[in-house]
């Protein structure tokens, strides 16, 4: 298949590029600057893109097979404890761009996908648990509606910004991916970091439900979704084991060998990383991947003992 990629430098993007690249795909992947994307596979390349519209690119559409639109302002602004302290805080100029790329990216998308004479048979567009708002011990499933927060309503328009290409005809996958575990980056680092200091412990009250999905899963869940032609509308991208933060802290201590007892205060969270505290750690997200089982996905790393392991060696 030839697929392009948006936002293919991130976390994801880059174990997604590097799978679909060993089984022999093509992959476009789109950067604002494509000199820094290196140490692509052989049968990948990047190509220039303004991370607003078609120009410069939207030919490429035409023939494609899939397109996955991952791009979008890292909503952290960091993947590390002290980057995200001094560059994290959602500032007036900082939504705004988290908001505006990811709907710029989306729109280009489509305007891509109109000129195409022959259309992409799917697009993969990424959103986020934080969709769902945060809804406490609330059993959330696909058909959970969106919250009132600022994030939220980010999501929302995220997904919404590329509804336009299924009156073309094309299959399109929407997934909400839970917090990917990943030992290169995201937000498994962030949280090691104070257990390595032997300072681990629930964060808040650690009664707020944790949402997450070892990597691993994550990019295969994405190429399931990808190559599955029935598959089409919200997916949830989580691991079936649903865990509080105070529980997957006990699970990290216990992996690492480290003790789980000092609690940081939601108060002292916010005061050191703003709002974003909120959307990181804070808010509760007991997020069920239906669809995707339903679908007959298997994953490998359902329980996160198993995936911490794998992980924190």
């Amino acid at each position: 298949m030839k697929i392009i990629i948006t936002g293919g430098s991130g976390l994801i993007g880059r174990e997604l590029i590097a799978g679909l690249a060993a089984d022999g795909h093509e992959i476009i992947v789109l950067s604002r600057n494509p000199a820094r994307v290196i140490n692509l596979p052989s049968r990948a390349r990047a190509e220039q893109w303004d991370g607003r519209t078609a120009q410069g690119w939207g030919h490429l559409a035409d023939g494609a097979d899939a397109i996955v639109n991952l791009a979008g302002e890292n909503i952290a602004g960091a993947d590390d404890v002290f980057g995200i302290v001094l560059r994290g805080r959602w500032t007036p100029a900082r939504k705004r761009a988290i908001q505006q790329s990811r709907v710029a990216a989306g729109q280009a998308v489509v305007e891509a996908v109109r000129a195409a004479a022959q259309k992409p048979s799917v697009v993969l567009q990424a959103s986020a648990v934080g969709y769902y708002g945060n809804r406490g011990d609330t059993e959330l499933t696909e058909t959970a509606s969106p919250g009132s927060d600022f994030f939220s309503q980010v999501c929302l328009e995220w997904e919404n910004s590329t509804a336009a290409v299924e009156a073309l005809g094309v299959r399109r996958v929407v997934f909400r991916s839970a917090v990917v575990l990943s030992a290169q980056g995201g937000l498994l680092p962030v949280i090691r970091f104070p257990y390595s200091l032997f300072a681990g412990g629930p964060l808040g009250s650690g009664r707020q439900w944790f949402p997450w999905i070892h990597i691993e899963d994550e990019v295969a869940a994405l190429r399931f979704l990808l190559e599955n032609g029935t598959a089409q509308g919200a997916y949830n991208l989580a691991a079936p084991q649903a865990l509080t933060n105070d529980q997957f802290g006990r699970l990290l201590g216990r992996v690492m060998r480290r003790p789980h007892f000092l609690p940081a205060p939601a108060f002292a969270l916010r005061i050191a990383l703003g709002e974003i505290a909120d959307r990181l750690v804070l808010t509760s997200h007991r997020q069920v991947p239906r669809r995707l089982q339903q679908s007959g996905f298997r994953f490998r790393f359902s329980e996160a003992e198993t995936a911490l392991r794998d992980l924190v060696r």
